[in-house]
């Protein structure tokens, strides 16, 4: 929501007429200069605007009483109220804050429900930005949304496997708790998240894979050479539920330079739906784009959103530092999930980060079952999601 700044007006004054924090106003407007201008329009966050027409009877005393906002923000809302009648048929516009969730992750969840679903956050939340960190085989911008300006740097993504789409949703769904709870002051699983907000700027790639996620649900696209190509990597079949790659037939997790050479020889050596390393590292614009982020930001903490298991895998070849293991048992402890140090796993997304960056690195692997998890699950997988992102995002020492 904007409203347009008058004379005497501070951002303060907005923080405390809104009753949000300061600190979120000032997110939502990164480009203001040192003061306000009469005229400038503020973003404030968690709010929209609902139109009233004015009834016989009305007094703004009353709208106000009846809509539960104070008089002043009523006439901060509607400056020209000041000066004219209100009359009957006088069209005005009322602040409502927003106090439930605004998305639904628990669907089929596609590439074109996450663009909606973004555009619908953006514009309730302007401290939320997105940022296009790469294309996919197909063209389809890969997305990172970014909030919060504090020290430390957190990652979390999702849907680098086709059929594990679920993680989007949950993930979408994570951000959009987070953004409510942060707006509103309230908590969110048991804990007070203003100060996690405070403490972190987060990252998220909600679908790293777009094209094979769209595969999943929508089945094989028109677009040529795709078309002909998925099929025939499919066996002719039209179900491509199994499908874990990208659109080119190459995993996404088995493309990090993180004893690739070693990955590479145990799976398919053409391209295939699930488990085929690539003819070298990095070769997938889907990796280069996520690879790169991780070098432009230099994350203190990531952790990759995959399905099944109830595990967390936190180790990589014993480079991993100390305090990951701490991270992993406080995660475990909150989802009721096993934390295990090290699995049969090379050249995946958190083994590279570990492996260059030293830092604590986790792969998630959310609910129980086979892939695609069903969306009965999605209550589960949602909550799990959310109360190890929030682990993640404190102090390991807190």
């Amino acid at each position: 929501m904007q409203i347009a700044v008058r004379p005497g007006d501070t951002l303060w004054g907005y923080s405390v007429m809104f009753d949000v924090p300061l600190q979120l106003i000032l997110d939502s407007n990164p480009t203001l200069g040192s003061s306000l201008q009469v005229g400038d329009l503020i973003n404030i966050p968690g709010f929209t605007w609902n139109e009233y027409t004015v009834v016989a009877g009305d007094t703004l005393w009353q709208i106000a009483r009846r809509n539960n906002i104070p008089l002043h923000l009523l006439l901060q809302s509607n400056p020209s109220l000041e000066t004219e009648q209100l009359q009957i048929g006088t069209k005005i516009v009322l602040p409502r804050r927003v106090t439930s969730r605004v998305i639904n992750g628990n669907k089929n969840y596609t590439y074109e429900q996450l663009l909606q679903d973004i555009e619908t956050l953006r514009r309730i939340y302007p401290n939320l930005t997105a940022h296009t960190i790469g294309k996919s085989v197909m063209g389809r911008d890969i997305i990172e949304l970014r909030v919060g300006n504090g020290p430390s740097e957190v990652h979390v993504n999702a849907s680098i496997h086709a059929n594990e789409w679920i993680t989007t949703g949950a993930l979408m769904m994570f951000i959009n708790d987070y953004l409510l709870a942060a707006t509103n002051s309230q908590p969110l699983e048991g804990q007070n998240i203003y100060p996690l907000y405070t403490m972190n700027t987060m990252s998220f790639v909600p679908m790293v894979n777009p094209d094979g996620v769209n595969l999943v649900l929508n089945g094989a696209p028109w677009e040529e050479p795709y078309h002909s190509e998925v099929l025939r990597l499919n066996g002719g079949s039209t179900d491509f539920s199994g499908w874990k790659a990208n659109i080119r037939g190459v995993d996404l997790n088995k493309q990090f330079p993180a004893l690739w050479e070693v990955d590479a020889v145990k799976g398919p050596q053409s391209p295939a739906p699930r488990d085929f390393s690539g003819t070298a590292p990095l070769t997938e614009p889907e990796v280069q784009a996520l690879a790169q982020l991780t070098r432009d930001r230099s994350f203190n903490r990531v952790v990759a959103l995959h399905t099944q298991g109830e595990e967390i895998y936190w180790g990589f070849e014993g480079l991993e530092p100390p305090e990951s293991e701490l991270y992993a048992n406080r995660m475990a402890q909150a989802s009721g999930y096993r934390a295990i140090r090290y699995v049969n796993s090379t050249a995946g997304y958190k083994d590279w980060f570990i492996q260059d960056w030293r830092r604590p690195g986790f792969t998630i692997e959310l609910g129980s079952g086979q892939n695609p998890l069903p969306l009965s699950q999605f209550p589960s997988v949602s909550r799990a999601a959310n109360l190890i992102i929030l682990e993640a995002m404190k102090s390991a020492y807190s």
